[in-house]
C-alpha cells in the first residue's frame, strides 16, 4: 500500500484480494492533503475487512453510517422507517452471505398478503418502494463490501410505480378559494406565493424577506424547510436546478410587501410564514369547502400554476426552469395539456403532397 505525492496531489494505492480469492489493485488520485489520502486509505481497508458472514442487522448498522453522510437527513429518516418497520423485522438475525432469492420471495409474499382491519391492502407504489430500498441495502454490500449478488434483484421486484391522479384548480376555482381565505392574511399570501409561483410546499415554508428583490421584482428560492423529529430544518432544495431565481408578478410583489409590513419587524434571514404544513392542509380544507370548489392537495397548486402557463402557450423548457424541474419532466407529466399539434402536422402533410403533385404534373 502507498500513499504518494501525485503532481500537485496525492494518491493512494494499494492491492487487496476479492471475495473470489483473485489479487486486485485500487487506487485514487486527488486528494488535497496526505491527510485526506490517509483517511480514505483506512475507510477502504474497513470495508475490506468486513465479512458477509454479518447479520443483516449489523450490515444496516454500516450501511446507515455511509448512508447518513451522504444524503438529507428528512430523506434518510424516511427510508430508516421503511427498513425499521418493513424489512429489518424478517431479515435481522439472518446471515448477509446466505439471504436467497427464494428468502426474498418469502418476505414479498408476506407483504402482498398484508391487509389492514378494513381489507384494503398495500398499494403498489409503497410495495415497490420498499423492495427498491431492500434491494439498496444489497446494492451497497456488493458494491462496496464484496457481497457476491443481490439476491432481492435475482428475485424480482414487487409493486409497480403509479403516479396520484393530477388535479389542478382553473384560476376561476383558484379565484374562490383565495377570497374565501381572505379572512386569514397568512394563509392567503402563503397560498398567493404556491400558485402564481408553484413552489414546492417546502420552499414557501423556507422564504424570508431577503429571498425577495422587490425592485427587480424577482425571488430567489434556495432552499427548503420542514419539521423532523420536532425539529426545524432548513436544507438544500429537491435537486440541484431546483435552486432558481425566478419573476414574480408586479401584483404578487405588492401583496408581499403589504404582508411583510404587518410582520412585526421581521429580520432578513428570519422564515416569514411561521406555519406548518398540517395549517395548511387545514385552510384547504376550510377555504376549499367554504368556496365549493373540489378539494386538491397543496402539491396540486403546484400543477396548477404549471397548467396555467401551458394554457397561456409558453414552452416546457421555459416551465421547467421557472418551478425546477427537467424540461422532460414538464413535457411527460404535463404532454396532454400540451395542445395538440396533429391536426396541423395532417395539414402540412397535406400541403406537402399536393405540392409535389404539382411539381409532378408540371415536368410532365
Amino acid at each position: 500500500m502507498a500513499v504518494y505525492k501525485d503532481g500537485n496531489r496525492w494518491r493512494v494505492v494499494f492491492r487487496y484480494t476479492n471475495w473470489k480469492g483473485e489479487r486486485k489493485q485500487t487506487s485514487k488520485r486527488g486528494f488535497e492533503t496526505k491527510k485526506e489520502a490517509v483517511a480514505w486509505e483506512r475507510e477502504e481497508l474497513l470495508k475490506l475487512n468486513v465479512k458477509m458472514d454479518m447479520s443483516f442487522e449489523r450490515f444496516f448498522q454500516l450501511y446507515e453510517q455511509d448512508k447518513t453522510k451522504r444524503v438529507k437527513k428528512s430523506t434518510w429518516a424516511s427510508k430508516k422507517v421503511i427498513i425499521e418497520k418493513k424489512i429489518l423485522p424478517y431479515f435481522k438475525n439472518k446471515r448477509m452471505d446466505e439471504i436467497e432469492p427464494k428468502d426474498i420471495i418469502a418476505w414479498q409474499n408476506e407483504l402482498l398478503a398484508f391487509r389492514y382491519p378494513s381489507g384494503k391492502a398495500y398499494s403498489q407504489t409503497y410495495l415497490k418502494t420498499i423492495h427498491a430500498q431492500l434491494s439498496a441495502i444489497f446494492n451497497h454490500a456488493v458494491r462496496y463490501y464484496h457481497l457476491p449478488y443481490n439476491p432481492a434483484q435475482r428475485a424480482g421486484a414487487m409493486g409497480s410505480e403509479h403516479h396520484k391522479e393530477m388535479l389542478f384548480w382553473t384560476q376561476e376555482e383558484y379565484r374562490k378559494f383565495s377570497e374565501a381565505i381572505m379572512d386569514k392574511p397568512v394563509s392567503f399570501y402563503a397560498f398567493e406565493i404556491l400558485y402564481w409561483c408553484g413552489l414546492r410546499c417546502g420552499e414557501m415554508l423556507a422564504l424570508t424577506p431577503e429571498d425577495f428583490d422587490f425592485e427587480k421584482g424577482t425571488l430567489t428560492i434556495s432552499k427548503s424547510y420542514q419539521r423532523l423529529g420536532g425539529e426545524d430544518l432548513i436544507t438544500s432544495p429537491k435537486t440541484i436546478k431546483s435552486n432558481r431565481t425566478i419573476k414574480i408578478p408586479k401584483f404578487l410583489c405588492e401583496e408581499i410587501q403589504d404582508y411583510l409590513a404587518m410582520l412585526y419587524q421581521p429580520q432578513p434571514d428570519t422564515r416569514i410564514f411561521q406555519i406548518t404544513k398540517s395549517y395548511l392542509h387545514h385552510e384547504m380544507d376550510r377555504g376549499a369547502k367554504k368556496a365549493g370548489v373540489k378539494r386538491i392537495r397543496i402539491h396540486d397548486l403546484r400543477h396548477s400554476h404549471i397548467s396555467l402557463l401551458i394554457e397561456m402557450g409558453f414552452t416546457a423548457l421555459a416551465i421547467a426552469d421557472r418551478v425546477g424541474h427537467e424540461s422532460i419532466d414538464i413535457t411527460y407529466r404535463y404532454a396532454h395539456l400540451f395542445p395538440s399539434k396533429q391536426t396541423e402536422m395532417a395539414d402540412r402533410l397535406d400541403l406537402e403532397r399536393l405540392d409535389m403533385q404539382k411539381k409532378s404534373e408540371e415536368l410532365v
